[in-house]
């Protein structure tokens, strides 16, 4: 029987996309001229890096390993006794383990922490073959990495890209998914409806992220001035540490072929959609849904519809971050996940209609740029979901700097 959990989308949203991806190619590849006409020689700078920074290497957050499964190499690290709960840690984009360097010594005092590479980031392989990126074969290599792990389940904290991909697995692996965190990642069917990816990654050059080739290139230039404009947030005070970081994403990022794995998704995932048209498709996996309040990239009216294709979820909005919460505020977003994954949180069994939105008002009364938007977003979901609300459902309170 054939699984119909993923579908594509229609053959016209197809033609959408394969349009927008040439209009947009073709208005950067103008602007990109310009450019380079302008200033060839810092248009084209590109420092050497063959030696990695020592926080890419070092053992101190955990065991460096890889695995082999079906041809493709695996790059993952280890922190934690393999005696508790597996927690597998998938990152984003433009990313690779080092993203959850604030996160692994923390969960590690309670779970046996994995931190993956993904297919085609960091040290793990990279094909180049676009249809290898399929979101059915992505989801079935996490499956058998998880498995290669000695285990039948675990917990899955994704972020970003990661997060799209842990939606998949809660979906589709039911059973294997016992807790799940969506981090700035909203549900597969809201995912695409937002593309920008903040001052790096607009509109434009998402859409243009699917043409072949060009946005490898693209990425390159002005010695990977894309890495500087993704992470500002390391470098509001530079310190040695968040230099060495950056340094770290452009020594990950710096070959071309670097680039070609991660745009593969985006080559690939905007066509697929979970259906949810089936009531049992809904997600069981207890669900927590974290957002920063001033992500300039997410919508938080998706990421509270998301919540709507989960039996019990809970919320945690975080003052004063943007698109990387774990990293711009990682005791805020550590405690929220270890009061999720293994502490107690207020029911809302028997909240009602206007408690909830109070909660919500409360919790973001500070964001004057989404306000509104997330008001209208919560009144949908008081009025059309509250009522319904499992018993189980849980929510666990204001965010705070």
């Amino acid at each position: 029987m054939k699984d119909t959990t993923v579908v594509r989308v229609s053959i016209w949203e197809m033609v959408k996309m394969h349009a927008l991806a040439f209009i947009c190619g073709l208005y950067l590849i103008v602007r990109r001229f310009l450019k380079w006409a302008w200033d060839p020689k810092q248009f084209f700078v590109l420092q050497e890096r063959d030696k990695p920074p020592l926080c890419l290497v070092d053992s101190s957050l955990g065991k460096h390993s890889y695995v082999k499964l079906k041809g493709v190499k695996f790059h993952y690290v280890e922190a934690g006794s393999k005696d508790r709960p597996l927690l597998l840690l998938l990152h984003g984009f433009p990313d690779c383990w080092l993203s959850w360097r604030e996160q692994i010594p923390a969960l590690a005092e309670h779970y046996r922490v994995v931190a993956v590479d993904l297919k085609g980031f960091g040290d793990s392989d990279k094909p180049s073959n676009r249809w290898s990126y399929k979101i059915e074969i992505l989801v079935d290599e996490l499956k058998q990495f998880i498995l290669s792990l000695n285990v039948r389940s675990c917990s899955i904290i994704g972020h970003d890209l990661g997060g799209l991909l842990g939606w998949y697995m809660a979906a589709l692996h039911k059973d294997m998914v016992d807790k799940f965190v969506a981090i700035s990642s909203p549900h597969p069917n809201f995912y695409w409806n937002n593309l920008s990816r903040g001052a790096a990654f607009d509109r434009k050059w998402m859409h243009f992220s699917r043409l072949p080739f060009l946005p490898e290139i693209d990425a390159l230039k002005e010695d990977l001035s894309i890495i500087n404009n993704t992470y500002k947030h390391l470098r509001t005070d530079h310190s040695d540490d968040e230099k060495n970081y950056i340094e770290a994403y452009k020594y990950t990022f710096s070959r071309k072929e670097d680039w070609t794995g991660p745009l593969n998704y985006f080559r690939n995932l905007p066509y697929s959609r979970l259906n949810t048209d089936d009531s049992s498709e809904q997600i069981t996996a207890r669900t927590l849904l974290l957002v920063g309040n001033m992500d300039p990239s997410i919508s938080l009216e998706n990421m509270v519809q998301s919540s709507e294709f989960v039996e019990k979820f809970s919320v945690k909005v975080i003052s004063g971050a943007q698109h990387f919460p774990h990293q711009e505020k990682p005791d805020v977003v550590n405690q929220a996940i270890i009061k999720f994954l293994i502490g107690t949180s207020v029911s809302l069994e028997k909240s009602t209609s206007k408690s909830l939105v109070s909660t919500w008002l409360d919790s973001l009364s500070n964001t004057v740029k989404y306000g509104n938007h997330v008001i209208d977003a919560v009144h949908k979901k008081a009025n059309g979901v509250v009522t319904g609300l499992p018993s189980k459902v849980l929510y666990l309170g204001q965010a705070h700097a």
